[in-house]
């Protein structure tokens, strides 16, 4: 249990092709790759700031 196996992602493939279509799915790619990529660069960016935070905190 817990181990998803070939037949149960093709089947989840399945519906979600039935669910949003063939063309959709690109579109829905697309947008969650960018929302990652928009995460990854506010992590990025946040992290100087929280280790600058603690180099002050050190003196």
């Amino acid at each position: 249990m817990g181990k998803l196996g070939l037949t149960e992602i093709l089947v989840i493939v399945a519906i979600i092709l039935l669910l949003f279509g063939g063309k959709k799915i690109p579109e829905l790619m697309k947008g969650l790759g960018s929302g990652i990529k928009e995460f990854k660069n506010a992590a990025k960016d946040d992290q100087p700031a929280a280790s600058k935070k603690e180099e002050d905190t050190k003196i």
